[in-house]
C-alpha cells in the first residue's frame, strides 16, 4: 500500500463513469474528487448530517447515464436519507440547490445504518441498509419482507409523474402481498460494503457480524445481470454459518463463501472489491477485503474449492473502512483515521 492522500474521516471511495479521478466520501458530510495532482470538494452537506459512530454521510454514487449523483446519509434525526443532486458535467460539482429527497427510512437505533450505494450493471441504483441496530436483530427486521431494514434495495431513482422514484417491475417481491417492493436481497445484519464485479456482474457483500463471526457473501450473476435477486443471506437465523436466532426460519438461505472469527483483534469486516486492474497481475480476479479493528487486509481467490477458501493476507491498515476500485480501475484502501492508499505490485 502507498498512501496517496489524507482526508477527514473517510468512509468510502467511488468513481464516476468517464472520469479518471477517484471520489472520497467523508463521514462528516463532504465528497471530494482527487487524483495525483489535485483534490477538490464537490459536495458539502455537513449541515445536514452528523458523523456519530455509524451515522453520517455513508455513500455516494454517480448515475452512469446522466449528470446526476446520489448520496446516502443520516439526517439530524438519525434516519436514512437517499438524496439526488444534479452535477456539473465537467467538474462533477454538485448543485446543492437541485437537491431532491428520493427516499427516507426510519432507523430505530443508532447503529447498523448500512452504507453502500452503487449503480448495478443493469443501471438501477442499489442501497444497503442494516437491520436497524442494537444487537441480535431485536425487531426481527432482516428476514421480514415488510421492512427495508437488513436489506439491499433496488430502485430506479428518477422522479416519475406521481412518485419520487420507480420500482423496477422485475424486483423479486413486487407481487408478494405485504412485501416492500424495493427489496432485492435480504437477511443482512449490516452490509457496510457491497460491490459488483466489473467483469461479470457478480455481487459481493461484506456483512458485519454479531459477536463471533464476520462474513463475505457472493451472489453470482447470470449473463452479467440479476446477482442477488431474491436471495436471503441468513441473518438473523444465522451468524455466518452458525445458527443464531432460533425463532427465525433456517431454510433456504445462501451461506457465506468466507467467514472468519473474532480472534486476534478482528471484529468488523470492511469490504471489498474484485480486482480487475492492470498493475497487480497476481491479484487479478481476487476479492480484497479487510477488518476495521485489526487492520488486516486479505485477498480471497474465488476459484477456491467451496468450503476451502484460499485467503492470503496482503497488508495492514489501521481503521480500514473500505477497499474499493478507484479511478482508472486500480484498487484503494480507505482508513477512517484519514488516509487513502493505493495497492501496488511491490
Amino acid at each position: 500500500l502507498v498512501e496517496v492522500a489524507q482526508f477527514d474521516t473517510p468512509v468510502d471511495l467511488t468513481t464516476r463513469p468517464g472520469d479518471a479521478r477517484s471520489f472520497v466520501v467523508e463521514q462528516g458530510g463532504r465528497v471530494l474528487a482527487f487524483d495525483d495532482l489535485s483534490t477538490e470538494v464537490v459536495l458539502d452537506i455537513t449541515e445536514r448530517t452528523t458523523a456519530n459512530i455509524e451515522r453520517g454521510l455513508l455513500g455516494a454514487a454517480f448515475d452512469p447515464g446522466a449528470d446526476r449523483a446520489y448520496v446516502h446519509y443520516s439526517n439530524e434525526s438519525g434516519n436514512t436519507v437517499l438524496a439526488e443532486y444534479a452535477i456539473d458535467p465537467v467538474t462533477a460539482i454538485f448543485d446543492v440547490e437541485s437537491r431532491r429527497e428520493v427516499l427516507t427510512v426510519e432507523q430505530p437505533f443508532r447503529n447498523h445504518n448500512g452504507g453502500e450505494l452503487a449503480f448495478g450493471p443493469d443501471g438501477y441504483l442499489y442501497l444497503a441498509l442494516g437491520d436497524g441496530g442494537s444487537a441480535g436483530d431485536p425487531e426481527r427486521n432482516s428476514l421480514a419482507l415488510s421492512s427495508r431494514l437488513g436489506k439491499i434495495l433496488r430502485i430506479d431513482p428518477q422522479l416519475t409523474a406521481d412518485a419520487p422514484f420507480a420500482t423496477p417491475p422485475d424486483n423479486p417481491f413486487v407481487d408478494v402481498e405485504g412485501a416492500d417492493p424495493t427489496i432485492w436481497s435480504l437477511g443482512l445484519r449490516n452490509p457496510w460494503k457491497f460491490s459488483f464485479d466489473s467483469l461479470n456482474g457478480d455481487l459481493w457483500i461484506a456483512d458485519v457480524g454479531q459477536g463471533d463471526m464476520e462474513e463475505i457473501n457472493l451472489a453470482p450473476a447470470i449473463s452479467g445481470r440479476g446477482a442477488g435477486k431474491g436471495l436471503s443471506f441468513g441473518w438473523s437465523a444465522f451468524e455466518g454459518s452458525e445458527r443464531f436466532n432460533t425463532d427465525q426460519d433456517d431454510a433456504g438461505h445462501t451461506g457465506p463463501v468466507v467467514e472468519y472469527p473474532h480472534d486476534d483483534g478482528n471484529c468488523s469486516v470492511s469490504g471489498g472489491a474484485v480486482y480487475r486492474g492492470d498493475v497487480i497481475e497476481d491479484l487479478f480476479g481476487w476479492y480484497v477485503y479487510g477488518d476495521f479493528c485489526s487492520g488486516r487486509i486479505w485477498g480471497y481467490d474465488p476459484t477456491s474449492t467451496p468450503g476451502y477458501p484460499i485467503v492470503v493476507e496482503l497488508a495492514e491498515l489501521a481503521n480500514v473502512a473500505a477497499i474499493a476500485v478507484g479511478g482508472e480501475g486500480e484498487l484503494f484502501a480507505v482508513s477512517n483515521a484519514g488516509s487513502v492508499s493505493r495497492f501496488t505490485a511491490t
